[in-house]
């Protein structure tokens, strides 16, 4: 990115910057508080939670303050709390985001989560936002990601994540360590880790490959139903992988790639039909690239974000540390899936 290009993207980085940070700082406040009032089941029965609606309120609110022209494809949406406005969730929502935001209403919110509805597509720009990536891990006390990232023309320029769950140092995961991660990467500036507390002192990241295949460590999702482990776990035979997988939620795998806790994550497809949303992926595969890592999907395509709300042309996901290895985990993915 030259220079001309950084500076253009300086204001959104920093809004980003606060509106992610503050959106996991509410989704942690929502987590210490939990109780089952506070998660309703969707139509496909994942769980959603007031972290979910409020995350997406808060960042939408930032964002059209910053920029009121740009549109935003996120995950949620107002359905909740205009049918049943007077109802706990609703309740939550507004409480929690009034934390950040004292001047919200019932109807602001409302009108915040409506407005990210876009559709996507192949030019101009916009914004695509998963509130609470990983729901699932968020209830059982896992790892999450409010995961944010700025498109242009079908490109991500612009990918942050933040991890309230996630240890500062992975070699000192125990107690006494910092947790809370902010992940933050510019197209062609390279990626940085913010604590989530505290300071906003950036540290640049680097992917780590392994000195052979068989040194690497892999990532995938805990949730079977995200991932087909058992063809993972083909992969990983076929790699002479020894390390046992490293499992967490959401897109917390991509950091965990990105600052070389793992060389290698795999998300192999559970049904030929499924194709994955540009929200799940979008701020991950920027910080990984930016780190000096790749992502494909499994059959070695680039993702393409132009393509709407879905990665309509893309299947799975492999991310790796680059070089010679996420040729090698393609390879041994091909031969898994053709066993």
């Amino acid at each position: 990115m030259d220079e001309r290009s950084a500076a253009n993207l300086r204001a959104e980085r920093i809004a980003a910057i606060e509106a992610v940070r503050a959106a996991s700082l509410l989704c942690r406040a929502v987590r210490e508080a939990l109780i089952p009032s506070d998660s309703v089941a969707k139509a496909d029965r994942s769980p959603v939670t007031v972290a979910d609606l409020g995350s997406q309120a808060l960042i939408s609110l930032a964002l059209a303050d910053a920029f009121p022209d740009d549109p935003i494809v996120g995950e949620e949406d107002a359905t909740l709390l205009r049918t049943d406005p007077d109802g706990p969730i609703a309740a939550a929502v507004l409480r929690h985001v009034r934390a950040a935001r004292p001047d919200a209403t019932a109807e602001i919110v409302a009108d915040a989560l409506a407005r990210c509805s876009h559709p996507g597509g192949a030019t101009g720009r916009f914004w695509t936002l998963d509130p609470v990536d990983g729901t699932k891990g968020f209830l059982r006390g896992g790892q999450y990601a409010v995961a944010l990232a700025l498109i242009e023309d079908g490109e991500p320029v612009l990918g942050l994540l933040g991890c309230p769950n996630l240890p500062l140092d992975q070699d000192e995961p125990g107690a006494g360590a910092g947790v809370g991660c902010l992940f933050v990467a510019e197209r062609g500036a390279g990626a940085v880790l913010i604590p989530l507390d505290g300071d906003s002192h950036e540290t640049p990241i680097r992917v780590s490959p392994p000195e052979s295949p068989g040194e690497a460590r892999w990532a995938e999702s805990v949730e079977a139903g995200h991932s087909d482990q058992d063809d993972a776990a083909r992969v990983a035979e076929s790699l002479g992988l020894l390390q046992a997988p490293l499992r967490m939620d959401s897109q917390a795998k991509y950091a965990a790639v990105a600052r070389g806790e793992a060389a290698i994550y795999l998300r192999l497809p559970t049904s030929d039909a499924y194709r994955e949303r540009i929200w799940d992926h979008a701020a991950g595969w920027l910080i990984v690239r930016e780190a000096g890592g790749e992502v494909t999907d499994i059959h070695g395509q680039p993702f393409d974000f132009s393509t709407g709300r879905g990665l309509e042309l893309n299947q799975g996901v492999v991310a790796s540390a680059g070089g010679t290895l996420h040729a090698e985990v393609l390879r041994a993915v091909a031969r898994a899936l053709n066993a």
